[in-house]
Parts: structure tokens; sequence; C-alpha cells
């Protein structure tokens, strides 16, 4: 396979080949964009500024028709009196283009809409969810799924994504991890650059173009104690170091909006946060595109009990830098009062707008206001979902992670061997897509017990047996899995979550299998037979007793539509499973937060006793399953890292290298990771960061040299003041299979050399 993290690597604090800029796709002059901001009221600018949820096709309608008429009819009023310039969560071809026939027939400016929506990881086809296909470490992999996302989404009257999100999530407590790529900050903007290129592809004002919205801007995954919505307490230099490359690796890949976030930042929430808003992202990045606000987000800094009122909210976000306000209505209600006040001023007003108008006009709006609104090409959907089946489920199968494989006990044979497949989701079909799935057609997603028996040269073989519901016993359901395992040779146990248990609002204090399902594991484990985990979920658990103990376990997330093929893909040995964790799965849920990149502490646990160290009294300070972990059916072996030079000079490179050699019978594919540790500097390090990976295939006794190159830029970090800085030293490096294994090897940054004097400490660099 490809290298994937090199294949995006120049968009992490470098330009992307082939990538329109934001600076180019939105210049600042514009001389239709003036003269059209010229012709309008100060209402029209107001409605510019406005997003309303897509009452003429509702993706949810009302059972009742007349609601739906109703409401139908005042959005269609709302748009001739040009109080909304953009809605969302809508679909369907006819209806929005009679909307922006509307829009561009009946106002005065016919200024044309867009259609804006959460498409997450999928459209009608499904795909696993971004937590997932981060296990694949393949970005490339993503951008693929992403740009299928995109071509159905555009064919479905659709211009604009609220998605990807970027955001870092340390704690698995939090329901929204299941939304992003996990933990660590490097993997986590190789996958945010791969997904906007994917959605938004070569040319913005294509067709099948879908406008991408890194989000939520910003620090959303340091929510406390991982609860939704909950306060974020950090240092500017966490906030720049964790939570913010990702939104800036994406503007530099080209994406040209961004959502705000729910939550405040020590303090300040974030959508009425100015420094971060304006003096970071329009000043300090050089932003040129448009904020909108997540869901009624501005008129929420009321509750925060940061604003006053409604009219006082949408001051202060729009102030802050905020351009779009999302279904409050606050600017469209107040913001022509703010203005005759003085409490707004018009050029503020003016470049909000401008802002918006710009954006509209990069991707062809202007040009084609009837861009994604092709009935002939809304007519193709059903071919085009079906031509995306096979890469739904190629994508699920790679993002699966084999945890346990004791014994060999996988794969499975597709004959000769009595299987018995128990839990709530063995023949379960609507917990298949995971969280966020507006639009996914649950009739088309693969159950497992179908998956399999498709797979199997004897389906007779297989016993399915539900043993009890997810979070509740059945009558005698125990009884008869008890007696299905008894009859078979081995046992796949379907358990987890359901995709309501993740996602957004969706909290957990114990992040473990419910009750119900562990009750059924240990009656099954008690029959003695092998067993296998299928683990549905969309976060990290903290798996225990016998699910733990299992001989096999397989992590198989939310896979979308074709989740039962792949995960018989996976367990008949078809496909080689080569998912790496892209969180830490911890040994208890009292251990959250828990990340592999964790700051050095003073008193570190090590494997001496447990007293007076940085731990619990329960459980080790480690992960049960560590940051990168993931098994194959074959296995690898890894050299001593060696380097081109014990040092590496301040403006030079330095060369990283292993040997990997394939040392089983089978083919397979080992995520080689880099690891760096910076061994004392002026703020503490984290005990690890990972700073790339090649994804390698390798065939039965194959050996490989897997290389890479460091740069100061690599071991740079922020301090104190917010300004990024390197500091000349030892660094500890590792090539490894996890980022808890490995052998480390130590190399010295050089300092640099300026007017022929060494400057020993660091040297300064931009706010970035």
């Amino acid at each position: 396979q490809a290298a994937w993290a090199e294949d995006l690597s120049p968009a992490l604090g470098r330009n992307v080949e082939g990538v329109v800029s934001n600076a180019m796709a939105l210049p600042r002059d514009d001389p239709f964009i003036e003269e059209l901001i010229g012709k309008m009221t100060l209402e029209e600018k107001a409605g510019q500024l406005t997003i309303l949820a897509d009452t003429i096709r509702p993706c949810n309608p009302d059972i009742n028709p007349e609601v739906n008429h109703r409401q139908a009819n005042e959005m269609v009023d709302q748009i001739r009196l040009s109080r909304v310039g953009s809605i969302f969560n809508g679909v369907g071809v006819k209806e929005g283009r009679e909307a922006q026939r509307i829009a561009l027939e009946e106002t005065r400016l016919g200024i044309p809409l867009i259609y804006g929506s959460d498409v997450i990881h999928g459209m009608w086809t499904v795909f696993p969810i971004p937590l997932a296909e981060a296990s694949s470490w393949e970005p490339s992999l993503a951008q693929q799924t992403a740009r299928a996302t995109a071509l159905e989404t555009t064919a479905s009257g659709i211009h604009w994504t609220f998605a990807p999100m970027v955001d870092v999530a340390r704690d698995q407590r939090w329901g929204r991890v299941a939304e992003g790529s996990g933990e660590d900050v490097f993997l986590g903007q190789t996958f945010a650059v791969a997904l906007v290129k994917g959605f938004q592809g070569q040319e913005l004002t294509a067709e099948d173009s879908l406008l991408a919205t890194p989000k939520h801007f910003a620090a959303y995954g340091g929510v406390s104690a991982g609860m939704e919505y909950n306060f974020v307490d950090l240092s500017e230099a966490t906030l720049r170091d964790v939570h913010l490359p990702a939104f800036k690796a994406t503007l530099d890949a080209g994406a040209l909006t961004l959502m705000s976030a729910f939550n405040d930042i020590a303090g300040v929430p974030a959508t009425g946060n100015r420094w971060l808003m304006t003096e970071i992202l329009r000043k300090e990045w050089g932003f040129k595109g448009f904020v909108v606000s997540d869901y009624t987000a501005d008129e929420e800094l009321i509750h925060h009990g940061f604003a006053a009122d409604g009219k006082d909210a949408a001051r202060l976000a729009f102030t802050a830098g905020v351009d779009m306000s999302m279904q409050s209505g606050l600017y469209v209600e107040h913001l022509p009062e703010l203005v005759s006040k003085g409490q707004v001023t018009m050029e503020e007003v003016d470049e909000g707008v401008r802002r918006i108008l710009r954006v509209k006009r990069a991707i062809g709006l202007f040009d084609n206001p009837y861009k994604c609104l092709d009935l002939e090409r809304e007519k193709s959907l059903k071919k085009l979902t079906l031509e995306h089946d096979e890469l739904a489920r190629d994508a699920a199968r790679r993002s699966m992670v084999l945890l346990k494989n004791d014994g060999d006990v996988l794969p499975l044979k597709k004959s000769g061997q009595k299987i018995a497949l128990i839990g709530p989701f063995a023949a379960d079909q609507e917990n298949l897509q995971g969280c966020w799935t507006v639009y996914g057609d649950k009739a088309r997603a693969v159950p497992v017990d179908v998956g399999l028996k498709q797979a199997m040269k004897t389906p007779e073989d297989l016993e399915v047996v539900k043993g009890c519901e997810i979070e509740t016993a059945t009558e005698s359901g125990i009884e008869e899995a008890v007696m299905a395992a008894r009859r078979a040779d081995v046992v796949l146990l379907a358990l987890g979550e359901p995709e309501d248990f993740s996602g957004e609002s969706q909290s957990r204090t114990q992040i473990v299998v419910p009750a119900a399902q562990q009750r059924l594991a240990e009656a099954v484990a008690a029959t003695g037979k092998p067993i296998v985990v299928l683990l549905r979920t969309g976060r990290a658990l903290a798996v225990s007793g016998a699910v733990q103990k299992a001989q096999g376990l397989l992590v198989t997330w939310f896979l979308g539509t074709q989740t039962g093929t792949a995960v018989a893909d996976v367990v008949f040995g078809d496909y080689n499973p080569s998912g790496r964790l892209p969180c830490s799965f911890p040994a208890d849920s009292g251990q959250q937060p828990l990340f592999y990149n964790a700051p050095r502490t003073g008193r570190p646990q090590g494997d001496g006793p447990r007293t007076f160290k940085a731990t619990w009294r329960e459980v080790p300070s480690k992960a049960l399953f560590p940051f990168g972990f993931g098994l194959s059916y074959t296995s690898f072996s890894f050299s001593s890292p060696t380097l081109s030079s014990s040092t590496l000079p301040w403006d030079g490179a330095l060369k990283a290298s292993v040997q990997v050699k394939n040392t089983g019978a089978r083919a397979g594919e080992e995520v080689v990771q880099l690891y760096v540790h910076d061994v004392v500097a002026s703020r503490v390090r984290p005990v690890r960061e990972l700073k790339g990976f090649h994804k390698v295939l390798l065939q039965p006794g194959e050996a490989r040299e897997v290389s890479f190159e460091l740069k100061r830029s690599d071991l740079s970090f922020h301090g104190s003041d917010g300004r990024l800085v390197a500091e000349p030293g030892d660094f500890h490096l590792w090539i490894s299979q996890s980022s808890a294994s490995g052998e480390a090897v130590t190399f010295q940054l050089l300092p640099s050399n300026v007017n022929g004097k060494v400057n020993e400490h660091f040297t300064p660099g931009p706010r970035v």
C-alpha cells in the first residue's frame, strides 16, 4: 500500500498541490460582489447572514400534511422577503429548484440560496463512522469515501456539508468521539485534510463539489468530564498544540467555511470569542471565508450568562466574527436595530455579507444558480449508490481492529465448523449506520447474520440467537444462547452499543458493555466454547470479564451499509484485518480522560510499586489496548531504528528508518508508526507524539525498509506565550507498532547559528 501519511503531509503546514487556496478562491476585491453589496438594504444583508431549517423539503417531515404545507409556505415567504440566504437539512431536486427560482426571480436582487446539510459519513450510502474510518490509518480511503459522499449529496440538491468534525477527543465518555478521528493531533489532521479534499474535489464550481465545513471551532473535544456542551478550561498552549492544528490544516487544504462550537474556552463562549474568531482565525491565519454558528449557538450565549438577551447575543456573536446565524433568527431580527444604535457598524455588516457572497461566488452559484439541482443527476442516484457498495464494503473491512486472537481462533471456516452467532446485534438492522446519518437507507444495510450466511459454503452451520435485548434481558434468552453455544464449535458474540449511545448529546459515565449483554457474555463463556466478540461501538469501551477474556476480540464500530459483508470478509479471512486504534481503550471507565500522549509527571508509575506514583488504586495508569494497537492474521518483526545522523541541524533534516518483515504465513498490512519525545523542554512535553506513519503491504517472508524524514518543525510546540518554538536538545525516537511498543533511539536537535552566534535556547516563531 502507499504511504498514506506521505500523501497528505504537504497539507500539514504547507501548501497542498492541486488545491485552490483560501486566498485564491476568495479575492478581497471583487467588483461584482462590491456592486451587489452596494445595492442591498440592511434587511437584505441580515437575510444573507441567516440560515434556517429547510421546511420546503424537510428530511424528517411531520406526519401531518397540513403542518408540512404551512411550514413550507412560511419558508417561501421568508425567501421572498430576503430574510434568509441559506437553508439546511432538506433534500430533493424538484422542490430545491422551485425554492431557488423564487430566490432568483421573486426577490429584488436575485441572490441564490445555498443548501447545506449534516452529511457526515455518507449520504444514501453510509460509510463507517469517522472514528472507525480513522482506524484504517488510510487518509486516502477517507478521501475516497468523502468523494463518493459528495457525488450522492450534490445529486440530491445539496451544495454544502457541515463536516468534517475535526475535534481532537481525549475523553471517551463524550458521545461525539464517534464523529472525529480520535485522540491524536497528527492522525486527526491528516484525516481532516483528506475529507476536505474528498468533499470539495478539484474544482469548487464543479457540479459534484460539496463545500466542506470543518467543525467545531474550537476545542469542543475538550469538554470537561466528557459531558456534552460542558465548559472547556485549558491553556492557550494546549489550545494551539492540540485543538487548532486540524483547523489550520483544513484551511490550507482549501476549506472556505467553519462552524463555531457550543462550548466556552476559559470562560468565553467560542461563538462569542473575538480572540478566537477574529484575532487568530482572520488576522493570524488570514482566513477569507465565513463562519456559521452551530445550531442556535449564538442564542445560547444567553444561557451561558454571557449575553443579556437575544439582541445582546446577536451583537456579541456577530462582532466576534460569526458571520452566519443558524436557526435562531437573531441576526435578521436584531442587526438592523443594532446598526441604527451604533452597536454594530455597517462596515462590519458588509464584511460579513462579503464573506458569504464570496463563497457563493467561489462555488459557482452566481454563474450556475441551479448547480446541484439537476433532475437527470438525481434520477441516476440509484445506480450511483449501487456503484458505491464495493467502496463501502472495503472501507468497512479496513476500519475493523483485531485486538485479541488467542490460539488463532480467527479466521473461521466457511464450512465444517458449527458457529453460534449470539447477541442483540446478531441480526440487528437498526444499529448498523451509527450516529448522524440523516438520509441513510437502513433497508440497504446488510446485518451481520446475512453477511455471514452469504459467505458460508454451508449456511446451515450458522445458528443465530438474540440472547437479550440491548439493555434488558429476554425471557429464556440466556438459556437459548447457552444451548446454542453448546451445540457450536465456536461462538461469535455480537455485543456493544446501539447507535444512539454515541453522537451528539450522548455522553456516558460508564463506557462499558450494557449489563444485560455482559450477563449474556458471562453465561456463554461458562460453556467453555471458544468465543470471538464482535464489538459494536462508537467510542473506546472499557471491556471486562468474559468480553475481555474472550479468545477473540474484533472492534467492528458502526460500519454502515456493508456491515455484514465486511464482517464476513474479516471473520472468514478473505480480508486480513489491518486496522489500528485511533483512541486508547481503557481498563476502567474511571481512567477518563485517557490518551497516550499525556504530559510527563514528576512521579511516573513505570514498572515499579504503585504507591506514591501517578496511578490509580484499582488499575495501572495505562490503556488496556493502547493507541495505534491492532493485530493481523500474520505477524511482523521490526529491527532497531537507525538514524542518518545522531544530530538534526537546525535547518536540516534527519532520516529515520526501520526494517519491517512479515514473519507469518500470509500477506498482511502493517502500520509503521513514528513517535518522538522531547527529553527536556521549557514546557512539560508528552511522553510520546505521533509524527508520521506508513501503511505497508508485505507478502510472507517479505522485508522492507520504511523511512521517515524529520525536520525542526516536527519538533516544535507552543510556549506559554502562545508562540511556536523549537528547543535544541535530546529527543527520543521510536518506530513501532503502537504508542506503547518499540525501542527508543536518541538524537539531538542542534541550536541555530545566527550571525555566528549559537542560540542555545529557542527561536520564537509565528503564532500559528
